[in-house]
């Protein structure tokens, strides 16, 4: 059964730490936003019990204003609901959901229903677990989870779906493993606004040496064909300081199943190499087989940095020499190690955003503080955009205007500061983003011409 327990916070709350009030430009949406994590499967279709207007909210920010990535086969303006009202909170909503899923099967072409709660079912007590049940013996496939705004953010919410599939959906399993088969966890579907390119560089790396990859999300996924898929690979493997973990140890106990956690999200070839060298380890995949890809990846990727270092070594004194970055932590991490060690950086101030659980923040600082040989970077866990544009106001830039990777919530503050603004987050509002990708090999060199084009029209 997926229940969202409630978030752990700090067990002393310091006047300092208390940052309970009104968040100001929130960069994520509720735990129901994981409607959207259910969406990113082919052929999978989120039914929503909750009040008018929540679903709406999460499809219009996440998949709209987030890039504008449209809402996939069964998500956005597809997803049914339930609409809660006055009389759901008095009788309770119970009936209205078991006529909304009958309603659902008759006009819906689906291989899955996830169905998810909002703050109105789980503060009334609705037994929704009992009204899914009752359909699944009847053989519908559909799971559910409990994804009520106080317990959390869309963060928490997208694991709190993966756990649903696994434990509802997902039945025993005693066979033989698949050697070179991997089950990726990774970036948040629609919340990371370059998700879909991403996933597909990272499979075409895995792929690259030797491994079938089951990406579960996107485009490239085979849709619930892979899911079913999930015990028989050899192992998980969780790219990301932290989300995704739980769900490879839900596997671990419940199949068995190793996994390998590597928290920074390859960007260039320094990292993608090492990524791929980590990988390969772990799986048992011959040596000579990834260096030769390694080689092939590297001999591309250098031509075309070849080319740019003309340009780099023309306009060095008119390039911003310190930043900024301010996301999710997948991102933030990535992006620091990449500009740190590839294009020499000078990191000013490193925020991260998606309020990452407790037990988790200290391998995050630990990540930053170990950024490359000689550089250390202090990170903040901040949710609140005054607070964060405060920070950044007060950061040491130096003489030269700075470059902030950010989200839409800092262009007005960015042309306060005369600076560069690369959008890589959400709210990523002024991005068009199809296909496009930040990561691996050609990620890196996409994302140095998006860096470096918008620099030099700042000058103009």
């Amino acid at each position: 059964m997926a229940i969202l327990a409630l978030k752990s916070r700090p067990t002393e709350i310091t006047p300092d730490a208390d940052k309970s009030g009104a968040i100001e430009l929130v960069r994520y949406v509720c735990a129901i936003g994981a409607m959207q994590t259910a969406a990113a499967i082919p052929r999978v279709v989120p039914i929503t019990h909750c009040g008018p207007g929540c679903a709406d909210k999460q499809y219009v920010n996440l998949t709209f204003y987030n890039g504008f990535q449209g809402s996939g086969y069964g998500g956005g303006p597809v997803v049914p609901s339930t609409n809660a009202s006055q009389r759901e909170v008095i009788f309770g909503g119970a009936d209205r959901l078991r006529e909304l899923i009958e309603s659902s099967q008759l006009v819906l072409d689906a291989d899955l229903f996830v169905v998810l709660t909002g703050c109105i079912p789980d503060l009334v007590g609705d037994d929704v677990g009992s009204v899914v049940r009752d359909f699944q013996k009847r053989g519908v496939p559909i799971v559910y989870a409990e994804t009520g705004g106080f317990r959390g953010n869309n963060f928490t919410g997208h694991e709190a779906v993966t756990h649903a599939i696994i434990e509802q959906y997902l039945g025993p399993w005693d066979g033989v493993r698949e050697r070179g088969t991997v089950n990726l966890w990774s970036l948040l579907p629609y919340q990371n606004t370059f998700w879909r390119g991403d996933l597909e560089e990272i499979k075409r790396l895995l792929e690259g040496i030797g491994l079938n990859v089951n990406v579960l999300f996107g485009p490239d996924s085979e849709g619930l064909s892979e899911w079913r898929n999930i015990p028989r690979a050899q192992f998980n493997l969780v790219l990301s300081p932290w989300l995704g973990l739980s769900t490879a140890e839900l596997l671990a106990r419940r199949y068995e199943q190793p996994y390998l956690h590597i928290p920074v999200v390859p960007i260039g070839a320094r990292e993608s190499g090492a990524f791929l060298r980590k990988v390969a380890s772990f799986a048992g995949i011959s040596v000579d087989v990834v260096e030769a890809f390694i080689a092939k990846e590297e001999k591309r990727y250098y031509n075309y940095i070849d080319g740019f270092t003309d340009f780099y070594s023309e306009y060095w004194w008119g390039l911003p020499a310190r930043f900024a970055v301010i996301g999710d932590s997948a991102y933030n991490l990535a992006l620091t190690k990449f500009l740190v060690t590839q294009l020499g950086l000078i990191p000013a101030k490193q925020i991260v955003t998606e309020d990452p659980p407790v037990e988790h923040r200290e391998a995050i600082q630990a990540e930053f503080r170990a950024i490359d040989d000689d550089v250390s970077v202090d990170v903040e866990f901040v949710e609140d955009s005054y607070t964060i544009h405060q920070a950044l106001r007060n950061a040491d830039f130096g003489h030269k205007p700075p470059i902030i990777f950010g989200t839409t919530w800092e262009r007005d503050l960015v042309k306060e500061m005369k600076g560069s603004l690369i959008e890589v987050g959400f709210p990523a509002s002024y991005e068009v983003v199809l296909s496009r990708s930040y990561v691996g090999y050609r990620g890196a060199l996409s994302l140095l011409e998006r860096i470096y084009t918008t620099v030099v029209s700042h000058s103009a």
